[in-house]
């Protein structure tokens, strides 16, 4: 269906000498898809890619993995496994998101606009995936790292506890049946 409306985008550019995608006109095409048909999506598609980024980053935690968005923009030798991990989580979505934004157009404008369809589906996804990805790291090692504190704590206490001899008050008298104390 993209394929499909490349001739026309191309017609479209040499007869208004504008890029769509840089225009004011898709600016406004975006508020009109947030209140016609389809603008569910916009709040089902990001919540589903933040419930995968969740997931992954609790993946990545597990697996002693710097955070996503760190990882992904300061070490650039786990790049390219950073993006096909992503890539494999959300491709369903993503082709998803693309396929959604299309057939809105074509019921809100009644054409596609296939950079549009190739750019607003894939934001929906990417931004909160990344975000929740990296959020969902930092929190599990947190959450760990609190765990492994609040053990520890609790078996010194323990140690403690066994180590020090108890006193029983019936004990703490004299023989000659006065208190000591």
């Amino acid at each position: 269906m993209l394929v499909a409306a490349v001739p026309f985008a191309i017609w479209e550019f040499i007869h208004t000498h504008e890029l769509y995608i840089l225009s004011h006109r898709f600016l406004n095409d975006i508020v009109a898809r947030l209140h016609g048909p389809g603008r569910l999506r916009f709040i089902l598609q990001p919540t589903v890619a933040i419930v995968f980024g969740a997931r992954d980053g609790i993946k990545d935690a597990r697996a002693d993995r710097p955070p996503f968005l760190q990882n992904l923009l300061f070490h650039s030798t786990d790049r390219p496994g950073l993006m096909r991990s992503a890539l494999a989580s959300v491709r369903d979505l993503l082709a998803i998101a693309i396929l959604l934004d299309v057939i809105s157009q074509l019921l809100i404008f009644r054409m596609v606009h296939p950079g549009a369809a190739l750019i607003v589906g894939p934001v929906l996804i990417a931004l909160p995936y990344a975000s929740s990805r990296a959020l969902a790291n930092r929190t599990a090692k947190w959450r760990a790292r609190h765990a492994l504190i609040g053990r520890s704590e609790i078996t010194r206490e323990q140690k403690e506890m066994s180590g020090r001899k108890t006193i029983h008050p019936e004990r703490t008298t004299n023989r000659g049946g006065g208190s000591l104390g």
